[in-house]
């Protein structure tokens, strides 16, 4: 008689409510070095000339090209289902940014 193949155990994540509830972010900073990149999720105040640093996300070179590739594979998936997203026009300006304490 054959073995069965083990089941691998199923991940269990903890989140509590906070996490589950998740930040808005209408401006991400990315800065990378030989050995991690940093993602820094702002909000950017309407009509203010200041932001809020939501959340800051540092991984490994590696995860972030997967994760590049996760988001082209869920934008694709996203515009078939309901149609191409529109990009801002080629003209907005890069903010200049810089955090305080």
């Amino acid at each position: 008689m054959a073995e069965q193949p083990k089941a691998e155990p199923q991940l269990q994540i903890k989140a509590d409510e906070k996490e589950l509830q998740g930040a808005y972010s209408n401006l991400v900073m990315i800065h990378h070095n030989a050995e991690e990149f940093t993602l820094n999720f702002i909000y950017v105040f309407p009509n203010a000339p200041q932001g809020k640093l939501m959340s800051s996300v540092i991984v490994s070179p590696g995860h972030a090209k997967r994760l590049l590739r996760a988001l082209a594979e869920n934008i694709g998936r996203y515009e078939s289902q309901f149609g191409a997203i529109p990009e801002t026009s080629g003209g907005t300006p890069e903010p200049k940014v810089g955090f305080v304490h």
